[in-house]
Order: C-alpha cells, then sequence, then structure tokens
C-alpha cells in the first residue's frame, strides 16, 4: 500500500485567472505530485508553464500546462522537456481545438492531453475558497476530490494515447 502524500500549498490567483483554471492546478499538482514539482509564474511568464518538475541539474521532466495552449507553444515544451501534459477545459473549445490540432500534436511524442469534464470542473470550482483543505484520491483510475464535506469525482479523459 502506498503512503499517501501531503503537501502544503500557497497559490496566487492571477489576475486573469478563474477559479475554475486555479482549481484545475491544483488538481494537475495532485495527480502528478512529486516532491520536485512546483508551480511556476505560470500567466505571467510566456516561457513557464502552469507546473513543472525539475531534477537536480535543472533539466525539465514534466512540463504541464492547463487550458488550451498553441501548437507552437507545446511543440517548443516539446523540446524542452521529456514529458509534456496538457489539462485542456472549456467545453466546446476544447473540441474544436482538438480537432484544429491533433495532427500537429500526433507528432509529439512525448506530449499527452487529457480534458476534465465541464461538469467535474464546475463540482470542483465549488470547493475553491480561502484556507482550502482538500484530499485526492485515486483509485483504479477513478479521481475523487473532498474538503471533507463534499466528495467531488473527477472524470478526466485522455485526448491522446
Amino acid at each position: 500500500m502506498q503512503r499517501p502524500l501531503s503537501h502544503h500549498l500557497t497559490l496566487a490567483l492571477h489576475p486573469s485567472e478563474t477559479e475554475s483554471r486555479m482549481m484545475l492546478r491544483v488538481l494537475a499538482f495532485a495527480l502528478n505530485a512529486e516532491e520536485l514539482l512546483q508551480f511556476t509564474r505560470g500567466l505571467s511568464a510566456d516561457d513557464e508553464p502552469d507546473l513543472w518538475l525539475k531534477d537536480l541539474t535543472g533539466d525539465i521532466k514534466l512540463w504541464i500546462e492547463v487550458g488550451l495552449p498553441d501548437e507552437r507553444r507545446l511543440r517548443k515544451a516539446c523540446g524542452r522537456a521529456k514529458q509534456v501534459l496538457v489539462y485542456a477545459y472549456g467545453g466546446r473549445g476544447v473540441t474544436v481545438w482538438w480537432e484544429k490540432s491533433a495532427r500537429e500534436f500526433a507528432r509529439l511524442d512525448n506530449l499527452h492531453v487529457f480534458s476534465i469534464d465541464d461538469e467535474s470542473l464546475a463540482a470542483l470550482t465549488a470547493l475553491a475558497g480561502r484556507g482550502m483543505h482538500l484530499s485526492v484520491s485515486i483509485q483504479d483510475g477513478d479521481i475523487w476530490v473532498s474538503d471533507g464535506e463534499a466528495n467531488v469525482p473527477v472524470i478526466i479523459r485522455a485526448l491522446t494515447p
């Protein structure tokens, strides 16, 4: 049995960021939690993802984007990082974005794209607040987020193999 991980995070909501996007960043952190995983300047920096995992030499092992980044940005990220993950959201916008770029994305071997269900993101956003205490459970592919009162199932589907 794997020992539960615990992380104390301090997050800032960027002025142009929605609570939904912030909560998806938190979920992305939880789904990929490792000791050296960290939030970056994100929206404040064009050359950084939302989260990244660097090894002790400074090489980027994992680059995580939240939203609908353009193909050029992801191609650059795939050249800089061993693995690139995208957590896309936005309902119909995800479908349009994916249909437009899927062929180009397929050429990027180290890119993995996931889409979060709109209802899941809305329920997750409802948990947002100051001083949040969240627990994330992942078992047999099922994801649950809890704030101690509400338990939210999260549906994420892989868009890339």
